[in-house]
């Protein structure tokens, strides 16, 4: 470990001018010799490198999401191309620059963060051995060796001899159970973080290699810092603590204020944005604007969180727009309060007075109606009419008996049904009185 630190000297003047300048700060407010002051300064040193990597973390959590998006089409591609791995290394960078996506993104602010680890540890470590190293000069240097976290030195470590704990004035006992303590802390906060990440923030919908991948780094990590944590100087515990509380914060409010489409974190975003249109009849927010306007473009791809949001919606009486707004309409608000019984109107109830006038006016339409049908049936006839009358009596005594019948269902008088008894013989019967062509029987009918 002293020497990977000592490959990163070059950064070690820097971060021991910003814990000395924090070490003044806090220095009096506790005593500048006192274990506050020092942790204190360690604490802000991380609070600084973590608020200059803010960008990075925005480009790590973008990065994550498109890797998660694109672990089907990777898995076709591994699929296709499983004989030739030439091919499938070159579709998978074409795909991640079509798509914009960088596999390395999301190790940016652990890589970042490395060179002021291990500056820190190389600052720790010259303290341990009471070597003046950066800015700490030998007032500093006495002041850090004398400042003692809950009864642990800064500079001690839980591999330490009792030798080497007591030429820091503490006891071996108070040093490992500060660190065992410190190191539980740090591999339970990097477990809880990657779990909060797998649990809330993954599209539980979408089974892909990726997310077993993050399930075993999820128990791998934990173990891994737990076993480097008995080499880590009480200070640098305190940084790994701290940035590991930081990573788990910023994580949530990430989370719970930009979740990942298809997570649990977006089914609860969005019943909490349902909420809030219900409450204010409006969508509060540009950021919320910009989520129900992405959401209204999807279309049909729409999850089923997103369906559920647009469900609710509806029921509450609104309709979300284009532009991310949502608009509250009276058809709609009609089926919320009354549901479908509200958009069938019920008729008037009328009085007896009322009832007995309008039946009174029908009799009268209806008595009107009749008479003067008989003043149409007795008008005369012309001339033209009866010679068209007579033609039609003659023509239709000519006509044989089957067609006279055919005339008369055709003016609307319905012609006795035959039995089915007698269906046979009269089929027989009326077959050789049949004008026209007769139709061919089946070859498979029996004469």
């Amino acid at each position: 470990m002293d020497t990977i630190a000592s490959l990163f000297s070059f950064i070690t003047w820097p971060v021991s001018w910003v814990i000395v300048q924090f070490h003044k700060v806090y220095g009096a407010i506790f005593g500048p010799d006192t274990g506050w002051a020092w942790g204190l300064s360690i604490v802000s040193l991380v609070v600084l490198i973590r608020i200059c990597l803010i960008p990075l973390f925005v480009k790590q959590i973008k990065s994550t999401r498109n890797m998660q998006a694109l672990q089907p089409k990777m898995k076709a591609i591994q699929e296709r191309y499983k004989s030739d791995k030439q091919r499938q290394s070159e579709e998978m960078m074409k795909l991640y620059k079509e798509t914009g996506t960088n596999p390395l993104s999301s190790c940016l602010p652990i890589l970042a963060q490395s060179p002021f680890f291990f500056a820190l540890y190389h600052v720790l470590s010259g303290i341990a051995s009471g070597k003046e190293i950066g800015v700490i000069d030998g007032p500093l240097l006495a002041s850090a060796r004398q400042a003692h976290i809950f009864g642990a030195p800064l500079a001690s470590k839980f591999t330490d001899s009792a030798a080497e704990v007591a030429a820091l004035d503490a006891s071996l006992t108070s040093v490992r159970i500060v660190t065992a303590i410190m190191i539980v802390m740090m591999s339970a906060s990097q477990f809880f973080t990657q779990r909060q990440l797998m649990m809330k923030n993954v599209d539980l919908s979408v089974k892909t290699p990726y997310m077993q991948q993050q399930k075993m780094l999820m128990y791998i990590f934990p173990v891994i810092f737990a076993v480097m944590g008995i080499n880590f100087p009480v200070g640098v515990l305190v940084y790994w603590l701290t940035t590991n509380v930081w990573t788990m914060g910023q994580q949530m409010y990430v989370i719970n204020q930009n979740p990942t489409p298809g997570s649990k974190a977006q089914d609860s975003y969005l019943q909490r944005l349902l909420k809030s249109v219900t409450q204010h009849g409006e969508v509060r927010g540009r950021r919320r604007k910009n989520i129900v306007k992405v959401i209204v473009a999807k279309g049909s791809d729409r999850n089923e969180n997103e369906r559920r949001f647009f469900a609710g919606l509806s029921k509450a009486g609104f309709a979300a727009q284009a532009d991310g707004t949502v608009i509250k309409g009276d058809t709609l608000v009609a089926e919320a309060e009354g549901g479908p019984a509200a958009r069938r109107q019920q008729p008037k109830r009328q009085t007896k007075a009322q009832r007995q006038a309008a039946a009174a006016q029908h009799a009268t339409a209806k008595d009107t109606e009749e008479a003067s049908e008989p003043a149409a049936e007795e008008a005369p006839t012309t001339s033209l009419e009866k010679k068209s009358q007579g033609s039609a009596k003659a023509d239709a005594k000519d006509e044989p008996k089957d067609e006279a019948q055919g005339e008369g269902e055709a003016q609307g008088d319905k012609p006795a049904r035959p039995s089915r008894a007698n269906s046979g013989g009269s089929r027989q019967g009326k077959s050789g009185q049949r004008k026209g062509q007769q139709r061919p029987k089946h070859p498979s009918s029996k004469k």
